[in-house]
């Protein structure tokens, strides 16, 4: 057992943190390999807007869960790389509208075949290991939990009985 399998679920974050690094490096590598000049952050961003013609900022941070800051400022290093532009939305002067620039369809079209591969690759992962397809609805239990538990009370709840636990055997 490793360090980290030994701590449970208090290394729980840092185990997640690790297992997608580890991913997102490898994906990299997949495009770099491909001499695809793509970073797999910018995955969402690019995924949407190939289903959709164009989408507002507010639109994107919904749809990926980051706050509107992060989205907006991923929408302007895509644009500062010629791959996103935004137009002003007719309906309402004060939304931007979030499009793949000519240079960003082109991209698009030389990704989509990595994103199949990539599918097909965890398909074939998880058939080889029935274990690893337990992993997608099990993030998705605990997200759903996370959403309707605060966490951070939770945990100081627990603290406080611990002290007053501690507090009584004192006595």
């Amino acid at each position: 057992m490793n360090f980290y399998e030994g701590l449970g679920y208090l290394v729980f974050g840092s185990r997640l943190r690790r297992l997608s690094e580890a991913f997102l490096s490898e994906i990299n590598k997949t495009y770099q390999a491909a001499g695809i000049e793509f970073d797999a952050s910018w995955f969402p961003v690019f995924y949407l807007l190939s289903q959709n013609d164009s989408l507002s900022i507010k639109e994107l941070s919904e749809a990926t869960g980051v706050s509107h800051p992060a989205a907006s400022q991923l929408v302007t290093n895509l644009k500062s790389k010629k791959l996103l532009k935004t137009t002003t939305c007719t309906d309402d002067g004060r939304r931007q509208l979030v499009q793949l620039t000519k240079t960003g369809r082109v991209l698009l079209q030389q990704i989509l075949p990595v994103w199949e591969a990539l599918r097909l690759t965890m398909e074939d992962i998880v058939t080889a290991d029935p274990e690893c397809g337990h992993l997608l609805p099990a993030i998705s239990v605990i997200e759903n939990t996370f959403r309707s538990v605060n966490l951070s009370d939770k945990i100081g709840e627990k603290l406080a009985t611990l002290k007053a636990e501690a507090h009584g055997q004192n006595l």
